[in-house]
């Protein structure tokens, strides 16, 4: 018996394709390496809070790898702080409300009201060396990214259908096991998008993080965000742009490489009773996914790590005995350590309430009236934000979700779009506006707009993806009325998504205030009334009092909007327009 054409192009093809993509992502693992080798040296060095910053496009890719390295180390510091949080606050019920009230104002408080203490207290933790610094920074960062996944976390394990629950409780699931088959699953979809509005929100923040005075210190940090402010404070237009062009290569790679795969992927965790038959591709993934390197080490190291604990847990009570599904709200009284945390949570709060009684001491009437009035305008600035991007994006949102072709062209550009940061557009914004004659008003809003927009668009987006396609269809069936539809189906539907997105709006438009009233340009500063104008000046001149009061401010009046709007909007989602079989 003889092999005819065993040297036949297409198996030769066959054969070579898994070498290929092995060697691919063998050297990418080598280059992470020596990446991480690099930023471990530089961040073990001496201290250097200022160093200079040249503005040669040739030093663009190791100031990129920098800023890289720092967003992506406090996204995955983000990532396992919201999925915590968020699964505690859902599961203890006597902390819940606890915890979402603490979330709603840090949230809601702006980068620069952290950066004193947070950045005072790494240099003091680690003095000598360049480490403290960067893990200030990367906490700062960190701020910015974090809140709208625990958020995201949050709102999908209260939105878990009941049946699902009562079926890992019939097939006897350990804490474990439920946690990685069925919750982490219906968050998948919700985390994906919500991790690319982070990552913009890091970009966002790192244009403040890398550059900034402090206590008459000017820190400046090697990164894209210290090129750009060089750039803007001498008037460099050509390195601006370089700078800008630097950054938009940065996000469509990541769009490309990471972010449309793991939405590719994610799709699968999609609850439905039809199986859809569009679904989003990825090339990149069907290439990872023929790499015989990541399917063998990925099996052999999760087998590795999961049969001991499975074992383990079956011949625990929870695996052997079936609980009822009221059981997990029955709360038993309180333990010594509750109480112990408890006390010792209360009297931190009492000593850190005395020390900003006395700091406020110095507050003047005249500081009150300012704060009043930029309180004032910068309320109805992030409300008017708010409701011009609901409107656009709600829409868009839907038709993105809904329809396979049209997410084909769109999702990418708006996935460009708001990984590009508005901080990095805004010095051209401004200049342009300074040029004809406007104030940096305009521009305040259009920066609000731009950094609060992204947020619902990308929750609508992920809300409508995740509506079965039986209901769908069956909505076609019964020939609902384009008003019938959306009644009916699509806003019910989103609904949990997009308070999600509305909330998490909220806090990105306080924060965006901070950059968007207060600039330097061309060895000028410019502001306009609000609070974020003098957050910005307070930082800058060490005027801790008014930065504190402002941050007061700013935390009294989210606190008070998500009491009377946003909580009962909560509930409304987890009682009425939550998806059950």
């Amino acid at each position: 018996m003889t092999l005819e054409r065993t040297f036949a192009r297409s198996l030769v093809t066959v054969r070579t394709w898994p070498f290929v993509i092995d060697m691919g992502v063998g050297l990418c693992a080598l280059a992470l390496f020596m990446a991480i080798v690099h930023m471990a040296a530089y961040w073990m060095g001496t201290a250097v809070p200022t160093s200079p910053i040249s503005e040669n496009a040739r030093s663009l890719p190791l100031y990129a790898l920098y800023s890289v390295m720092r967003i992506a180390i406090a996204y995955v510091l983000s990532l396992v702080f919201a999925v915590a949080y968020g699964y505690i606050a859902a599961r203890n019920a006597r902390v819940e409300a606890w915890m979402i009230a603490v979330l709603d104002i840090l949230q809601s408080i702006p980068v620069l009201s952290f950066l004193p203490p947070v950045l005072l207290a790494m240099i003091a933790l680690v003095p000598h060396h360049q480490l403290g610094i960067e893990l200030g920074v990367i906490l700062l960062i960190f701020t910015g990214q974090v809140w709208n996944l625990a958020f995201s976390f949050y709102s999908s394990m209260k939105a878990i259908p009941r049946e699902m629950i009562e079926a890992s409780r019939i097939y006897r699931y350990s804490a474990w096991q439920r946690f990685w088959q069925l919750e982490m699953p219906y968050a998948a979809i919700g985390l994906v998008w919500n991790s690319i509005v982070s990552v913009a929100n890091g970009w966002f923040a790192l244009m403040a993080c890398e550059m900034f005075p402090l206590n008459g210190i000017n820190f400046q940090l090697p990164g894209i965000g210290s090129y750009i402010q060089t750039a803007t404070y001498s008037g460099d237009v050509r390195a601006l742009l370089s700078g800008i062009a630097a950054i938009v290569l940065i996000v469509v790679a990541t769009d490309q490489l990471i972010w449309r795969p793991l939405i590719a992927w994610s799709e699968k965790f999609k609850f439905e009773q039809t199986e859809s038959s569009d679904h989003v591709t990825s090339p990149i993934l069907a290439l990872l996914q023929r790499s015989a390197i990541i399917s063998t080490l990925s099996g052999r190291i999760w087998s590795a790590i999961e049969e001991p604990i499975y074992r383990r847990m079956a011949r625990t009570r929870e695996c052997r005995v079936i609980q009822p599904i009221d059981q997990d709200s029955k709360q038993g009284k309180p333990s010594i350590g509750y109480w112990a945390a408890g006390i010792a949570f209360a009297l931190a709060v009492t000593w850190g309430a005395m020390q900003c009684a006395l700091m406020l001491r110095h507050i003047t009437l005249a500081d009150l009236k300012g704060l009043f009035e930029g309180a004032a305008a910068t309320f109805l600035r992030v409300n008017a934000a708010l409701l011009i991007s609901a409107l656009w994006t709600v829409p868009v949102g839907v038709a993105i979700g809904f329809n396979p072709k049209l997410a084909r062209v769109v999702q990418p550009v708006a996935q460009v779009m708001a990984s590009v940061p508005a901080t990095a557009f805004y010095p051209i914004l401004l200049i342009a506006l300074l040029r004809i004659g406007q104030g940096v008003g305009l521009g305040s809003m259009a920066l609000m707009l731009l950094g609060t927009q992204w947020y619902i668009l990308f929750n609508v987006i992920a809300g409508a993806m995740s509506i079965p396609s039986d209901l769908r269809e069956a909505a076609s069936l019964y020939k609902f009325t384009r008003w019938q539809r959306w009644t009916t189906l699509i806003l019910p539907g989103i609904f949990p998504y997009l308070i999600t997105g509305m909330v998490t709006a909220s806090g990105g438009a306080w924060n965006a205030s901070v950059f968007a009233e207060y600039a330097n340009i061309q060895n000028r500063t410019i502001q306009t009334i609000g609070l974020g104008a003098q957050i910005d000046a307070a930082t800058a001149d060490g005027r801790f009092p008014i930065l504190l009061l402002a941050t007061i401010m700013i935390s009294l009046m989210v606190v008070t909007m998500n009491r009377l709007i946003w909580r009962r909007l909560y509930r409304l989602a987890e009682t009425r327009y939550k998806l059950e079989g």
